[in-house]
């Protein structure tokens, strides 16, 4: 399975689970984690949300790049999956992050309330690099960093490291390793639990509703830029490029 679930109380644990793909994101997986957090929505003696990945390596590498431009049915799934990186969740969600989280992968952990990680994880919006842009999040970054900061990040497609994500205000804690990063999330999910739930909730939507004021215009722009961008030929070759291990030859210039 691509995507495994355990419970702890009442802390609902999420695992991508493609270890050997890094965690990447196919349809299988984005189908598994809207199916989970639909789970952990619905069970009422779920209060809080962990996610991460398998193994050490990565915690999600983001789209799985062999398979852009395949068209796939909506499920009720991957729809879920699509409103968690757009609307939010009900509950709150920890990213015990273990490893490398780029492109829809960074986008995923930003779409979490809390972020955990290991020193040696590093993050990135490498989508310039590949011919396509970050449509899942990246480019609302400027409502969290400066715009120097953010632009940098966005039209380099250079990674940063944890230390420089914490200095950044991106992340909570940077811990040594895979193993303590997801103990420490679990230690804040139990923090978290000893709370009120009625608090907890109105917090959260407070604190989102203040910065959803400048968000939806933003998703609508994005809507509308992604599907000539995904079905372009730059998208075409940066994923050729890429599944080839060489230098993509770009044709928009």
């Amino acid at each position: 399975m691509t995507v495994l679930q355990e419970r702890r109380g009442r802390v609902h644990i999420i695992t991508l689970n493609r270890p050997e793909k890094r965690n990447a994101l196919d349809a299988a997986t984005t189908e598994g984690l809207g199916n989970a957090l639909l789970d952990a929505e619905r069970d009422p003696d779920v209060v809080v949300v962990v996610l991460t990945g398998a193994g050490d390596r990565a915690f999600c590498a983001g789209l799985d790049l062999s398979t852009v431009g395949t068209k796939r049915e909506p499920t009720e799934g991957s729809a879920r999956y699509m409103s968690f990186i757009t609307d939010g969740y009900p509950k709150p969600v920890i990213a015990a992050v273990n490893g490398t989280a780029v492109a829809g992968g960074f986008e995923l952990m930003l779409a979490c309330d809390l972020a955990v990680v290991a020193q040696h994880a590093t993050f990135g919006i490498p989508e310039v690099k590949r011919g396509l842009i970050a449509g899942a999040g990246g480019t609302l970054l400027p409502l969290r960093l400066p715009m120097p900061i953010a632009l940098e990040l966005g039209i380099t497609g250079d990674p940063i490291t944890a230390a420089r994500a914490y200095e950044l205000g991106l992340v909570n804690r940077v811990v040594p390793d895979a193993p303590q990063a997801f103990d420490e999330a679990i230690a804040l999910a139990a923090r978290i639990c000893e709370n009120s739930p009625a608090a907890v909730r109105a917090t959260r939507e407070l604190m989102f509703d203040t910065r959803r004021m400048h968000v939806p215009a933003a998703w609508d722009r994005i809507r509308e830029k992604l599907p000539s961008i995904l079905t372009g030929a730059d998208a075409q070759e940066g994923a050729r490029a890429f599944l080839e291990k060489r230098a993509p030859k770009w044709t928009s210039w």
